[in-house]
């Protein structure tokens, strides 16, 4: 909607008066809604996005363009993009059926040209994008994602904003070594578990993180330290010498979130995972 106002000058006889000032609006006759399908997003997953075009006048809408800035902020004198368009995704719908695949841009920023929508109908553009290591991936990140739409028809470009926030979650790996990698029969050989943290929040007693682990060849008379603290039989962990069974206690295995460094020159996040270790020393 644009308001517009216009007042008229009377001369008279070498005298001048004005008029009052009448006010008018233009009406949209295109409204626009965007929204993600994903609650949230980790770097590296895709979000789907769905634009809605309504033409509420009486004429069709012709060679629309739908401009995607995919999130660009500024950073360093740039802009950086935190989302990429993944190609071949864009799905367009007019009055809900389904349209040849429309022309695409992946940009950024990413650009749909041609879409024709008629006379009190509408138009569903759904794509994706992968969030990328631009998007803020620590908890309170964001991704403000702003469609532009322009064309012949319309009386100003038209708008539509969805922010999508980092999911918080832990997301953890795993890796499992041996030292020796050769032994004998009688000899201290060590288990070392290395757990990584990439998520943006910590694992805590109260999550329940736990190991398990059966022992092949069983092992005997057991050493075990987690972060180099030592961990006691029947309180951190429980282990059967009969059948090599070995698990740590639910709630003892905690790790820390990761922590996140942006590059002052790129902008680009790089992962900094928590990391605890878990050492098992027994004799074959």
């Amino acid at each position: 909607m644009a308001i517009f106002s216009n007042q008229a000058t009377l001369t008279y006889n070498g005298n001048t008066t004005n008029s009052n000032i009448a006010y008018g609006e233009i009406l949209d006759v295109l409204t626009a809604t965007k929204t993600a399908v994903e609650n949230g997003y980790t770097p590296g997953q895709l979000v789907t996005y769905v634009v809605t075009l309504r033409n509420t006048g009486t004429a069709p809408l012709n060679g629309l363009t739908v401009t995607d800035d995919l999130g660009g902020y500024p950073f360093g004198g740039t802009t950086v993009y935190p989302l990429t368009y993944e190609a071949g995704t864009a799905t367009l719908f007019v009055g809900g059926v389904l349209q040849p695949a429309p022309a695409v841009t992946a940009g950024p920023p990413l650009v749909v040209t041609g879409l024709n929508i008629p006379a009190g109908s509408d138009a569903v553009l759904v794509y994706q994008a992968r969030a990328n290591t631009f998007a803020a991936p620590n908890a309170g990140g964001q991704i403000v994602n702003t469609v532009t739409i322009t064309g012949d028809g319309l009386n100003a470009p038209v708008t539509a904003t969805e922010t999508v926030n980092a999911n918080t979650a832990p997301n953890l790996t795993i890796t499992k070594s041996i030292t020796p990698t050769q032994v004998v029969d009688n000899d201290r050989v060590t288990y070392t578990f290395v757990i990584q943290n990439s998520g943006n929040e910590a694992v805590v007693a109260t999550d329940n993180a736990a190991i398990t682990d059966v022992f092949d060849p069983i092992l005997t008379a057991l050493a075990v330290t987690f972060n180099g603290a030592t961990w006691t039989e029947g309180v951190q962990y429980t282990y059967n010498e009969t059948t090599g069974l070995f698990a740590t206690v639910p709630s003892a295995i905690t790790v820390p979130a990761a922590t996140y460094t942006q590059d002052p020159v790129t902008g680009a996040y790089t992962v900094n995972p928590g990391i605890a270790t878990l050492v098992v020393t027994g004799t074959i």
